[in-house]
């Protein structure tokens, strides 16, 4: 079996995740004429806790057909490099972490197979990241700060413009995101190394 659905002849993606205690589940669609969820074309699985992230995408819950993983080269690196492949191990790209942009927002370089394009995926605020990392170190609160109504977008930019945006939904007690890549018209990232980022940046990041 293949996977009979083509993320490069779409723009718009909608991004679902359902949390449990040890793994994290995410559930790809397009929006419907209503804007929202259509029928789902992609499932995510990825288990917490792991020394070496090795994430896996299928068609659906059957895990039955795997059409795309995420895996990292290096244990415990800040500047940790995540190969994106194929099922046939075709390389669509890689993901790696800012560091030193990192520590004001969060920021990662999305790599096309062959490097020599770079897209930056970064947070859109800066206020807002300083913020919720001001959060995340005050007792108690701490804890609990992904579950605050805190935005958390990021903007695609390559040479300087933006070329798509990764919105979080408000007011939802999981995390749903809209990926919007319309003005990506030459299409400079491939759609399938933006679905692997828009699940990388929330796994990755340990929320």
């Amino acid at each position: 079996m293949t996977w009979d659905f083509d993320p490069n002849a779409h723009d718009v993606f909608l991004l679902r995740q359902k949390w449990t205690l040890v793994i994290n589940r995410y559930y790809f669609s397009l929006p419907g004429a209503d804007g929202k969820e259509g029928q789902v074309f992609a499932f995510v699985e990825q288990k917490r806790f792991k020394f070496k992230e090795d994430i896996r995408f299928f068609t659906d819950e059957t895990k039955s057909v795997e059409v795309m993983r995420i895996k990292a080269r290096q244990r415990f690196d800040p500047r940790a490099t995540y190969d994106v492949t194929g099922p046939d191990g075709e390389v669509i790209g890689k993901i790696q972490k800012a560091f030193g942009k990192s520590l004001l927002r969060s920021t990662y370089l999305l790599h096309d197979p062959t490097e020599t394009r770079t897209v930056e995926a970064r947070e859109r605020s800066l206020p807002v990241a300083l913020f919720r990392r001001l959060v995340g170190f005050l007792p108690y609160v701490g804890n609990y700060a992904d579950w605050l109504p805190i935005p958390y977008h990021f903007d695609f930019r390559y040479g300087g413009q933006v070329i798509g945006r990764h919105t979080r939904e408000k007011w939802k007690l999981t995390d749903h995101y809209t990926i919007d890549m319309t003005p990506d018209t030459e299409h400079v990232l491939d759609r399938r190394l933006v679905l692997a980022a828009a699940v990388g940046m929330d796994a990755l990041q340990a929320r």
